[in-house]
């Protein structure tokens, strides 16, 4: 009995990889996890011209734990539901990666673009910098930072997207109250 507990112990822990991240990954991971289950609604800050696709529209996050190393972040602009922010643990630190689906539910040709955490950054906001699957696929995204950033109160997620060192997209979710 004892021999059979231990291999199905064995078995789960490679069954799940649950890396370590350096300490200031660690503590925004797991205020990521500590909203499993919960939805929330935003708006976009930037940018403001209504020309912009998601400007004007109503946005909702659902954070969805999968496991102890990976949280899928399903992300809506209005009905489009096609956008999944997807975090995970690795070897190398946090990656933050985007899954787009066509309406079909299959890939869209632009999909999993994203990067790895800059290390030891800050407990309240990660960094990631276009990894070089996201330059292949994406040339002028070559010099993409994505930033996940929780307020000081922790009241408020924003979702940050710079493009050559200048402001390209920012979305801002109250965490004070679930939506359905």
């Amino acid at each position: 009995m004892l021999r059979m507990f231990l291999s199905w112990l064995w078995l789960t822990v490679l069954a799940c990889p649950c890396w370590a991240l350096d300490p200031a990954g660690e503590a925004f991971f797991a205020r990521l996890l500590a909203l499993d289950g919960r939805t929330f609604t935003g708006t976009t800050v930037f940018p403001t011209d209504p020309a912009h696709e998601m400007v004007g529209k109503p946005l909702h996050l659902r954070v969805q734990v999968l496991s102890p190393s990976e949280i899928h972040v399903p992300f809506g602009v209005g009905d489009d539901a096609s956008r999944t922010w997807i975090l995970r643990r690795s070897p190398e630190g946090l990656i933050l990666k985007h899954q787009h689906l066509l309406a079909d539910g299959s890939p869209d040709p632009i999909t999993n673009y994203g990067g790895t955490a800059v290390p030891r950054l800050l407990s309240l906001m990660q960094a990631f910098p276009a990894d070089a699957e996201t330059a292949a696929m994406l040339p002028e995204a070559a010099s993409n930072v994505w930033a996940l950033a929780f307020s000081p109160d922790g009241r408020t997620l924003t979702y940050t997207l710079e493009r050559d060192q200048r402001p390209r997209y920012q979305a801002r979710f109250e965490l004070t109250a679930d939506n359905p």
